[in-house]
């Protein structure tokens, strides 16, 4: 079955430019916007939009507009009739031409705030009340790798998106709707790593965790271990060496490792890249996949996997987003 995001978990990858779409339900607080891309190498301008509407006239609520012009700078406003508004604008430029970035907006209830690259940048206030933007427009001088609306209200035509079942040993996806997997806690944006999180209740089938990162260019390897917090047992250890090429699983039980699984059909462990993972234990098997890929599946070693409390992140690698 092909890969279906969770509830406001909804990621389009290398979108074509320009792009011009509607926002998911719309516009609401509480929302993050995440845009995942390259800046050019000739880059001299590109500009992120919050329209109301998606005709070219429609007002803007929000243009976020970085410009390379021997004064570089990232410039704010809004057009309302087709008229700017009072220019805001910050001299600093948080992109490089020729690198990736994680570009996101995160909207509150008094302003726009935007986050690059983990860092919080800019906050611009409302001048349109957010409940009138409809559409998102990215165009410009970069290559978008994904767009992400997380969070928010599901569009009123659309029934609510969810993450099948993985199929069961007969090959069967086919659940009741009771049966669908979940995200549950609320997510954390930025974390430090080393990162440590409880999983309320222990690890339960069709629970999927979300994480969202960066691997930094000198970045050698990171570890994302499902742990039983009282036995110091791993259920399933993620392993991404940079500096080998290679993603190694395993499991350590009673003071022992278990033996390493390293076969991927692809990497999306690079240095400075961005990924994005979604690990879903089942009853029998996690089933993980990277920016909307199936990666590996990873059978279960600890049969009582419902033991596993704690999440745990560390090595070379910043985080931007973890939903457990």
């Amino acid at each position: 079955m092909a890969y279906v995001p969770a509830p406001g978990y909804q990621p389009t990858y290398n979108p074509t430019l320009p792009y011009n779409k509607p926002i998911p339900g719309g516009l609401s607080v509480g929302m993050s916007i995440y845009i995942q891309g390259v800046a050019s190498e000739h880059m001299q301008r590109f500009s992120v939009n919050f329209k109301v509407g998606q005709n070219s006239a429609a007002d803007i609520a929000f243009h976020f507009n970085p410009r390379f012009d021997g004064l570089d700078k990232v410039v704010f406003n809004s057009q309302q009739g087709g008229e700017w508004g009072k220019e805001e604008k910050k001299r600093s430029m948080p992109f490089s031409k020729g690198s990736p970035f994680e570009l996101v907006f995160m909207v509150l209830a008094e302003h726009y705030k935007v986050v690059v690259n983990g860092n919080p940048f800019y906050e611009f206030g409302h001048r349109i009340p957010l409940q009138m933007v409809t559409h998102l427009q990215v165009e410009g001088d970069l290559e978008l790798q994904s767009i992400n609306f997380i969070g928010g209200r599901p569009a009123p035509n659309q029934t609510p998106m969810v993450i099948p079942a993985y199929p069961g040993p007969g090959g069967s996806c086919q659940l009741p709707p009771s049966n669908l997997p979940t995200m549950e806690g609320p997510p954390t944006f930025n974390p430090p790593v080393p990162f440590v999180g409880r999983l309320q209740g222990g690890l339960t089938a069709r629970k999927t965790v979300i994480i969202k990162g960066y691997v930094p260019p000198t970045g050698k390897s990171f570890d994302i271990n499902f742990k039983v917090g009282s036995t110091g047992d791993l259920a399933l250890h993620i392993n991404p060496r940079m500096n080998e090429n290679a993603v190694v699983r395993n499991s350590y039980l009673n003071g022992s490792w278990g033996s390493e699984e390293r076969k991927l059909s692809y990497n999306p462990f690079g240095c400075g890249l961005f990924f994005e993972l979604s690990i879903r234990c089942g009853m029998d098997r996690f089933k993980v996949y990277a920016n909307g890929q199936h990666l590996f599946d990873f059978s279960h070693r600890l049969s009582a996997f419902q033991r596993v409390d704690m999440l745990e992140i560390q090595g070379d690698v910043t985080l931007s987003y973890v939903q457990i």
